[in-house]
């Protein structure tokens, strides 16, 4: 196991009625700026929870933060902030609307173009304070201090990080995702799930620990996700997943272990040049990268293998090739497409990719930096 500082200030509220908590969390005198993405929380009783507990504090809505937040449309906010002397964010919604609210509060008061915390790894030295009332379990963006954030004019799409951006606090009451669409909810669970097994389908770490949590965390959603699909909402359900998808990227699980990621730069560039939801590119390439890379992932997939999927008898190879075929047919369980065809998406993209993540410095990616760009050609060519 490798050494590490393991650091997370996050306050968490989880559970029903937990929306009541911003009545003491937020400061009696807060200039605060609320956050939130298409409307949805107008409909299912959100909006009338926060605005209850809010009180009569200084309250300004910025509404219309999309599913993959537009830098574009974060420096609208970042405006209204500087403008009104706005002192506190408060996100409520999904992962996208979590992450632009991180951009937010790290480009007020920074000098130059924002951009900058995505493309030079740029860290603003000051940060708004967030609170997050989370709508859908993904991202695990309301414990961590990571974003990932979309430029529309450069069809880019860059991940940043700033430990000033941590939400003091979050609350997870998963009776707020009760209205989600199925298709929300399967992207959710696929997000989750690969957030989980890019931080441990790599190489063995002496980390067992770090191993059984990750494992818990997949088989969880497998069985819990399946049933999330055949069901009305269920408390006890839904839960599950919230907690499950916060676990998976609030850094436990990573702690002294090597990490993967090719997965999501790859996805991203897919979701950059043709719209493709997160989750969807990443049961895309996911497949893709574990075939390619199955050497040195060996030993990992066959544990995977074996006490995800409980695979026993074949060899190495068969056990290895159940494994990842078992995780394409959840990923379709769940009503993904899994291949690029299914897209219309063709070889043509495939080139461009390359090129893009080329001329962006990623030539060396996965947990050894072997996913070449040949590799990643490999990889979706793999996916057609």
């Amino acid at each position: 196991m490798k050494n590490f500082t393991f650091y997370n200030p996050t306050r968490i509220h989880f559970g029903k009625g937990q929306i009541a908590k911003l009545t003491t969390e937020l400061p009696a005198d807060a200039r605060i700026l609320m956050t939130y993405g298409g409307g949805s929380i107008m409909k299912n009783g959100v909006y009338e929870q926060v605005m209850k507990a809010v009180g009569n504090r200084h309250l300004v809505e910025f509404g219309g933060i999309e599913p993959n937040p537009r830098y574009e449309t974060l420096m609208k906010a970042v405006e209204v902030v500087r403008e009104q002397k706005l002192d506190y964010l408060l996100a409520v919604g999904g992962g996208s609307v979590v992450d632009g609210t991180k951009f937010i509060a790290a480009a007020v008061d920074y000098q130059g173009d924002p951009w900058d915390f995505c493309t030079r790894g740029v860290q603003s030295k000051s940060a708004l304070p967030i609170g997050v009332v989370l709508t859908l379990a993904a991202t695990g963006s309301e414990m961590n201090a990571g974003g990932v954030i979309t430029r529309e004019e450069f069809k880019s799409k860059r991940a940043f990080g700033n430990p000033l951006v941590f939400p003091r606090f979050s609350v997870l009451d998963p009776e707020t995702t009760f209205s989600l669409p199925p298709r929300q909810v399967a992207n959710g669970i696929v997000d989750a799930f690969v957030h989980t097994t890019e931080q441990y389908l790599t190489f063995p770490a002496e980390a067992p620990l770090q191993d059984r949590q990750a494992e818990g965390i997949l088989a969880t959603l497998i069985e819990e996700g399946s049933k999330a699909m055949e069901q009305n909402p269920d408390y006890d359900n839904r839960a599950t997943l919230m907690w499950s998808a916060t676990q998976a990227l609030n850094g436990l699980i990573g702690m002294g272990v090597p990490h993967d990621w090719a997965t999501h730069m790859i996805g991203h560039e897919l979701t950059a040049l043709h719209g493709l939801d997160h989750a969807v590119t990443l049961a895309i390439v996911w497949p893709g990268v574990m075939r390619v890379m199955k050497e040195e992932k060996r030993s990992k997939l066959l544990q995977f293998a074996e006490r995800v999927w409980e695979i026993a008898e074949g060899s190495e190879d068969e056990r290895i090739e159940k494994g990842i075929a078992l995780t394409d047919d959840f990923f379709r369980s769940l009503e993904m497409k899994t291949r690029l065809s299914e897209h219309q998406i063709g070889s043509a993209s495939i080139d461009l990719i390359v090129s893009r993540l080329e001329n962006s410095g990623m030539k060396k990616l996965g947990e050894r930096g072997t996913i070449t760009p040949e590799k990643v050609k490999e990889i979706l060519t793999e996916r057609l």
